[in-house]
């Protein structure tokens, strides 16, 4: 009885928890102009986590579904990332086209996922997105002095 209790309270704290995080995050929104730490790009981490989830499948094992359902979500966040103000380390010309590159091929990854386009197409479409995404990382990284490990 015990047992079922705290499994109980804790459920409880959990879910409350989780409610108050997500009423924080709706009230800020997620963006390089929301962080005040220069070390920090929330914009391209979310890109990331989506590029990860639907990436890694398919550089393991060549499975392309998980991109096939989040293909227009990546497009989407391209799309934002795209239009956000960029970190000052960051600010250039250069990394701006990069971003609107990524913006440009991750709509042309969704298109062609809804237009029906061979595995073939879409695994080449996606590494190429990928290696825009990384050449953006590459920018970011390179002005902190990290490195992005696979």
């Amino acid at each position: 009885m015990k047992f079922k209790l705290l499994i109980l309270l804790l459920t409880l704290a959990v879910g409350f928890t989780s409610c108050s995080t997500k009423e924080m995050a709706e009230s800020e929104p997620e963006s390089a102009t929301s962080s005040n730490d220069p070390d920090e790009w929330p914009d391209m981490d979310s890109f990331h986590m989506i590029m990860a989830e639907a990436f890694h499948p398919y550089k393991d094992s060549t499975n392309l579904g998980p991109v096939k359902v989040l293909a227009e979500e990546m497009a989407q966040e391209a799309d934002k990332w795209a239009a956000a103000s960029l970190p000052d380390k960051v600010n250039s010309e250069a990394v701006q086209a990069q971003l609107n590159q990524l913006k440009q091929d991750s709509r042309s990854l969704a298109d062609k996922i809804k237009g029906g386009a061979s595995d073939e197409e879409i695994g080449n479409s996606l590494k190429g997105l990928h290696d825009v995404f990384h050449g953006i990382m590459e920018a970011w990284n390179g002005a902190s002095g990290e490195e992005h490990q696979h």
